[in-house]
């Protein structure tokens, strides 16, 4: 996410950028050792870094588009799709070792991307464009259905279960938007509170969770009335959220306060806070063991692995600047961008 503090200067840049063809270049070659990779986009440095995840340290870096930011495996877990938003294309590479696959021009500025649980659209929010696109999706090939003004700053996405419903954050106007996939239109709008970010849907789909990027909470949204019921102290900036696959909580980046907090999903509590950590705590991802939570830091370039038993950081790793998206390749694919 851009925050208020500094979208201006992004988006003056981002309208004198022209658009860029980026070539595939070589990468690395496939072995055995790539059995445990971790993917991380450094969106100011246009790379990725490769990190071995059992010697946590950077195996290789791959030149990507202009500022990647989200990334998403396709449904089948063959390609990881690098959004780079500048850049106006999807980077397909394979999600092993990283080699670039193929790209896919013409996709204007897709910030955040996802597939819905159904898989048969596929959305990206157009951040400085103030659009969101909707895709058909045929297991292999995107065809636009529509594109859509949606101002201002279209930011996270998350999916209905039954994939009716993606709901938008939309940063500078402070709302929520309601997007009905069948139709592609605006089903509703709402306030939600200063620069909205990401969106979580608690299970059962019953509320909808906000970070408030420039506040230090997260909104509980009530889609039944939709009203905000309550907020949950986290720490200031609270940002983007990560299941912890327990059922029963889940975690949101507070990259201001440099904490991420604990929400218990039944309560609408916060049960607890990481702190220690580096500044920017953005996007994080859960090893498959459930014992580490993988951190990238946007304002520190390093990525910090947390040792959940104790809540401690035990380790950071340096990567390029603005260290932004991270997928994990020993983990189940996960259409929906609740966890990237």
């Amino acid at each position: 996410m851009r925050s208020k503090f500094f979208s201006g200067r992004l988006r003056a840049a981002a309208a004198r950028a022209a658009r860029i063809v980026v070539p595939a270049t070589a990468a690395l070659a496939a072995t055995a050792a790539f059995a445990n990779n971790i993917i991380v986009l450094n969106s100011a440095e246009a790379t990725l870094s490769l990190i071995d995840e059992n010697t946590r340290q950077v195996i290789g870096t791959v030149p990507t588009g202009k500022e990647p930011h989200h990334l998403m495996p396709t449904p089948d877990n063959a390609s990881l799709i690098v959004a780079n938003s500048v850049s106006n294309n999807l980077m397909f590479v394979d999600p092993k070792t990283g080699t670039v696959q193929r790209w896919v021009q013409d996709i204007e500025d897709p910030y955040q991307i996802g597939f819905s649980p159904d898989r048969k659209w596929f959305v990206s929010t157009g951040l400085r464009l103030d659009r969101l696109d909707i895709y058909h999706f045929d297991g292999k090939n995107l065809t636009i259905a529509k594109r859509m003004p949606l101002p201002t700053m279209p930011s996270h996405i998350a999916f209905t279960n039954d994939s009716k419903t993606a709901f938008i954050s939309l940063q500078v106007s402070g709302e929520i938007a309601a997007i009905d996939l069948a139709t592609q239109t605006v089903k509703w709008k709402m306030k939600v509170g200063p620069v909205p970010a990401g969106v979580w849907l608690t299970p059962g789909d019953k509320y909808l969770l906000v970070g408030m990027t420039g506040a230090d909470y997260v909104a509980v949204v009530d889609l039944a009335t939709q009203k905000v019921i309550k907020t949950i102290p986290t720490g200031k900036g609270a940002h983007n959220f990560r299941s912890l696959v327990d059922g029963k909580h889940v975690l949101v980046s507070n990259r201001v306060a440099n904490t991420i907090s604990i929400i218990d999903e039944d309560s609408l509590t916060n049960v607890g806070d990481i702190t220690g950590l580096l500044p920017g705590p953005d996007d994080m991802e859960l090893s498959a063991d459930k014992k580490y939570l993988w951190v990238t830091f946007r304002f520190a370039k390093h990525v910090g692995v947390i040792d959940l038993a104790s809540r401690k950081l035990i380790q950071t790793i340096k990567v390029g600047r603005s260290p932004h998206g991270i997928y994990f390749y020993n983990r189940a694919p996960v259409t929906a961008p609740n966890g990237a």
